[in-house]
């Protein structure tokens, strides 16, 4: 008896209070790096392609912490692509309210997998080889099992708790924090015609997802940031695999590069458009602050310079003279030349 009351209290590897939770950060983030490479940016949205190695890495990882199946698990995201924040949208904030979608988006996610007709429509080219007939589909919920287990017999009963937080982590911050938050709070890179927003710029906690305005305006990148100051740890993993030869990225988020003005736009012109257009509208969207900015600055200016003018100058009036100090300014712009400086960009 004294021997099972020391192994519950110890389990196999006797670790502090802190090892554990080191162990169960590890634990998680190897998860969620597993969905947002594997399932999310390899299968979902065929951004990368993963050598046979990692890719039966992170298949096992998952078997064994999620019970997620591969199939469903596209085929549930790639219908929130086609019919996002519409009726048929399996999770959408608007449709079933933030509320819902924070507290039981899981049970969206498994009613939604429950769907064959979804599954079979959208879930096209993920896994079909002989393990995943055999082992991963069939018995999807044995590797949670498995998992237990082997909490239990490193940690002993503190297993239990680390268990809870394994199972947990999905559903807490990719199910309901990303397809919640993430269409309701947060800021925009890009005008995409969805409510995606990006929680925060720094990608680390939910491996890059939390960048989900800028996933939903380019799907198909297997790179999230978008701005310089934008941290996609996933895209660092994913570089790394790159580096060792177990991954080969296909898409990335393209960035436009501007030439000489044409006088007509032409069919290379409008498909750049096209292709580009959130990023241009973005960029457009900032020129006119920076107009409203320079103009508002500049007639400040010229109010003032006109006013102190005609405080130094008692027979001068004030209108007068502040019409004058702006002709003089818009001279002086027009003489710079249309096509260079801030007049150029605006």
């Amino acid at each position: 008896m004294d021997a099972f009351l020391t192994f519950l209290d110890q389990g196999l590897l006797d670790f502090n209070g802190w090892q554990i939770l080191a162990y169960t950060l590890i634990v998680t983030h190897i998860t969620i790096a597993s969905v947002t490479i594997y399932l999310h940016r390899c299968q979902a949205h065929r951004a990368l392609t993963l050598h046979p190695i990692a890719s039966h890495f992170f298949r096992a990882w998952l078997w064994l912490t999620t019970g997620m199946v591969t199939k469903e698990w596209a085929a549930v995201h790639r219908k929130h692509h086609a019919k996002c924040e519409t009726e048929g949208d399996p999770h959408s904030p608007r449709v079933f309210g933030l509320k819902t979608v924070l507290l039981q988006g899981a049970e969206l996610y498994r009613a939604e997998a429950a769907n064959r007709e979804t599954v079979e429509r959208y879930g096209h080219g993920t896994p079909d080889d002989w393990i995943e007939r055999n082992l991963y589909t069939p018995y999807s919920s044995l590797g949670v099992w498995i998992t237990l287990l082997v909490d239990v017999l490193l940690f002993g009963a503190a297993g239990l708790i680390v268990f809870g937080v394994q199972m947990l982590w999905i559903p807490v911050t990719a199910a309901g924090i990303i397809n919640g938050l993430g269409h309701a709070r947060g800021y925009r890179n890009f005008d995409c015609p969805d409510a995606s927003t990006n929680l925060g710029p720094i990608g680390i906690l939910i491996g890059g997802e939390e960048l989900h305005n800028n996933h939903h305006a380019y799907a198909s990148s297997a790179k999230l940031s978008a701005k310089w100051y934008e941290f996609d740890i996933g895209w660092l993993y994913i570089r790394i695999l790159s580096a060792l030869g177990l991954a080969r990225v296909h898409r990335v988020l393209p960035r436009p590069k501007f030439t000489e003005a044409k006088p007509v736009a032409d069919h290379e012109t409008l498909q750049a458009v096209i292709v580009h257009r959130y990023d241009l509208m973005a960029q457009f969207a900032r020129s006119l602050r920076g107009m409203f900015w320079l103009a508002g600055g500049t007639g400040a200016a010229c109010a003032l310079t006109g006013a102190l003018v005609s405080a130094a100058s008692p027979g001068l009036a004030t209108g007068p003279v502040v019409v004058l100090v702006a002709s003089v300014v818009a001279g002086l712009a027009l003489l710079v030349g249309p096509e260079r400086g801030r007049s150029a960009e605006a």
